[in-house]
């Protein structure tokens, strides 16, 4: 009885904490900065938001944000939807937030095959290659905090990277999160490759932006899956990213392809880019019912090859799809990652 009291009253004052925060939301400050990478000509665009009046954190409450394979971090991580990002959302907690966008993404530095048509030059951006980005961003925040490890965000092909990544600099890496994680998809269609000869890029539309968004989703529910006004919000923001191609008519969002021609060499013919088996930090899949990007098999198959973690955990979202994150059931999202986030779990206690 006691002990049902206690859990009662924790559950209580966490609920008031909430409400306290969403009435007093913590006053943020937003820094932008610019990358060096081993290729001089090559920047990578990282943005830090962190509360007002701090500038030291220890590194469990430090966390990096990588996108997926088409659109750049701050128009999904850092959209003020209904006044708020997931970006703020975090930050709001206590903790210092940072997002990079690779190159050839967002505002970071667009190869120069970029500026040729796509089909001059072979894919750009290869998951090596924005594994190797990711590692300046962290090496970049540790010495900037000076701290030796961080937690780590990915969506998508972002899950690749940062699942990669930590595979390999364990020690780096406090906490991972990954959210519509991609694994082997010898049997599932892409909805980003028509099988056509693979340039240095794509060009993507918003009609098609908005109905690769919403397919898979039943015909009855896709008018109230985004709220009213998210999805032009999103694309604004989305396809003014990319100056080049809002120059086109109707404009697009240029996309490199290197992603694409590591799905077909790699995951979908069997072959894994790395082991997830090699990684050994308390790990977080997040995933959504009406993924048809990156199906519920990918995130099974995915859970049961981390061997080797001190801790793992998913969590299916009910009603929602590989952008589950700016629709809206978007908090169960946020909360979920929050919790693993702010808990210190030990197995065994």
């Amino acid at each position: 009885m006691i002990t049902s009291l206690i859990r009662m009253a924790v559950v209580l004052l966490s609920l008031l904490a909430i409400d306290a925060l969403a009435a007093n939301p913590q006053q943020l400050v937003m820094e932008e900065f610019r990358v060096a990478t081993a290729n001089p000509d090559i920047t990578l665009y990282v943005r830090n938001k962190h509360p007002k009046g701090q500038s030291k954190f220890a590194g469990e409450r430090i966390l990096l944000y990588v996108h997926g394979a088409t659109y750049p971090s701050e128009t999904s991580f850092d959209l003020p939807l209904d006044g708020m990002s997931w970006m703020d959302y975090i930050a709001r907690r206590g903790y210092d937030v940072y997002l990079v966008d690779v190159r050839g993404y967002g505002q970071s530095s667009r190869p120069s095959a970029m500026a040729e048509p796509a089909l001059d030059n072979e894919p750009l951006v290869r998951t090596e290659t924005a594994v190797m980005d990711v590692a300046a961003a962290v090496d970049f925040i540790r010495k900037r905090r000076q701290v030796n490890k961080i937690n780590l965000l990915g969506w998508s092909w972002g899950t690749s990277i940062m699942g990669w990544y930590t595979a390999q600099n364990n020690d780096k890496v406090n906490k991972l999160m990954l959210y519509a994680p991609l694994w082997l998809s010898p049997s599932s269609a892409s909805l980003v490759d028509s099988g056509d000869k693979l340039g240095a890029y794509r060009t993507v539309t918003r009609d098609k932006a908005k109905a690769r968004w919403l397919n898979g989703v039943a015909e009855d529910k896709k008018a109230a899956l985004i709220p009213a006004g998210w999805f032009e919000m999103w694309a604004d923001a989305t396809f003014a990213s990319d100056p080049e191609g809002m120059k086109q008519d109707p404009p697009v969002l240029r996309a490199p392809n290197g992603i694409l021609q590591d799905t077909r060499e790699y995951w979908r013919v069997g072959k894994p880019l790395y082991d997830p088996g090699a990684i050994r930090v308390p790990t977080f899949l997040a995933h959504a019912e009406w993924d048809a990007d990156l199906p519920s098999p990918m995130l099974y198959a995915y859970f049961e090859k981390l061997s080797n973690t001190p801790y793992k955990r998913f969590v299916q979202i009910g009603e929602g799809t590989h952008t589950v994150m700016m629709e809206k059931n978007r908090m169960q999202l946020f909360e979920a990652v929050q919790q693993f986030l702010d808990e210190k779990f030990s197995p065994g206690r």
